[in-house]
């Protein structure tokens, strides 16, 4: 019989090498999250250069930029049943792959295969961002709120990232902007090669009995926390994608203008850190839902029509809004599912229908300013996306469960 002491010896030697593997998948992860948005924040700082360079019109700009964002809607959807047939470990290694081709093709400067390619990116984009939530809550079930807010600031991250270096290494290649989008592509390789390994020994695990995902289409509950989602990340991307733009028309330089961006996304990074915790220990998640809306409201309404001699201070306070409303949005789809089978349905609603309705705000914004002249004529839609994110907010903030209907012969 093994002594206590060696008994205990005998236990840490077993759990160490567990300890090393759960340390790897969680820094795996994060990794991955930081390469799901510099393909948005990349190429809204060099937006007029490719519209000098390319001729394409403020149309097509618009179109260029919700692209992406309508990609994460419309490649959600499979992203479960890839993951059922292949196992999530390799659904996401060929997610990351999309990205990888999609983000490096980006540099060949022909205008058809900028289109190409940001669909190609936010393919992968998409199923990224469905299978992130369900393998935190199947590896992580102890520390959910806390790996869920690591990789909502690892996004926030690669956001502000791409935001604040995308000007200066176009300056560095030469004023070739093509390389500086392209150059994207090397963090996204580096990570490929590191979950490569784990992808390809990794098996698909048995399933358990599902609730067809049409129960959770008739699931109010499910309706809400994807408007929430949608909505909030519809105002996102206004900014990802116009804010930069917004400002330069104001009289800002592109680099101050993209420096504002990357200061707001940073300031993200403490915000999507704290608010799962935050909204873990609340008894609901409604009042917050409803505070945050406000300050994002408030911060953007101030980048149209306040000097901009307070855009610091405005960028930092839309900081605290969108960064927390995103990791409330991702907290949510854990908080209101009962399981892990649950958390992939109500991620791939969320995000997939969430996006679609997403990918309005920042077109009609382009859309917008092309027929007006003017950034200012998006302040009603700003206001009108608001209204419906506090609504949704509020009904999504109840505690309580999607309880997904029965399956369909």
């Amino acid at each position: 019989m093994l002594s206590p002491v060696r008994a205990s010896e005998a236990l840490a030697g077993a759990s160490s090498p567990i300890a090393s593997r759960q340390l790897l998948l969680g820094l795996s992860l994060i990794l991955i999250a930081f390469n799901l948005r510099p393909v948005f924040g990349s190429l809204s700082v060099l937006l007029p250069e490719v519209m000098q360079d390319t001729g394409l019109t403020p149309a097509g700009a618009s179109l260029l930029t919700t692209l992406p964002l309508l990609c994460l809607g419309l490649f959600a959807a499979p992203a479960p049943a890839l993951a059922r047939r292949f196992g999530p470990e390799r659904t996401l290694l060929g997610a990351l792959l999309l990205i990888c081709i999609g983000t490096l093709l980006r540099g060949t400067g022909s205008l058809p295969m900028l289109f190409f390619s940001s669909a190609l990116a936010g393919a992968g984009i998409a199923v990224a961002n469905v299978l992130l939530p369900g393998l935190v809550k199947r590896d992580f079930a102890s520390r959910a709120a806390m790996m869920t807010g690591l990789y909502t600031l690892a996004i926030c991250a690669g956001a502000a990232s791409s935001a604040a270096f995308t000007v200066p290494l176009e300056r560095l290649f030469d004023g070739s902007w093509t390389r500086a989008l392209a150059s994207w592509a090397v963090p996204a390789v580096l990570v490929l090669l590191l979950w490569a390994p784990r992808a390809l020994a990794a098996r698909p695990r048995a399933a358990h009995a599902r609730t067809h995902s049409g129960g959770l289409r008739r699931n109010a509950l499910a309706w809400q926390v994807t408007c929430f989602m949608g909505l909030q990340s519809s105002l996102a991307y206004i900014v990802m994608g116009w804010l930069p733009p917004m400002l330069r028309e104001r009289g800002l330089d592109s680099t101050t203008a993209g420096y504002v961006l990357a200061v707001s996304i940073l300031v993200q990074l403490a915000t999507c850190l704290v608010t799962p915790s935050i909204a873990a220990r609340c008894r609901d998640q409604r009042g917050l839902a409803l505070g945050l809306t406000a300050i994002i409201l408030a911060s953007m309404l101030a980048f149209l029509f306040a000097p901009l001699g307070g855009r610091w201070f405005w960028a930092v306070l839309l900081g605290c809004g969108q960064g927390g409303s995103f990791a409330l949005a991702l907290s949510l789809i854990v908080m209101r599912s009962p399981d892990d089978t649950v958390v992939a349905q109500l991620s791939a609603m969320a995000q997939g229908w969430g996006y679609v309705l997403a990918a309005a705000g920042p077109l009609v914004a382009g859309l917008l300013r092309g027929w007006t002249g003017s950034f200012r004529s998006s302040a009603a839609l700003m206001v009108l996306i608001a209204a419906g994110m506090a609504w949704s907010g509020w009904g999504a903030g109840r505690r309580m469960f999607v309880r997904p209907g029965p399956a369909r012969p």
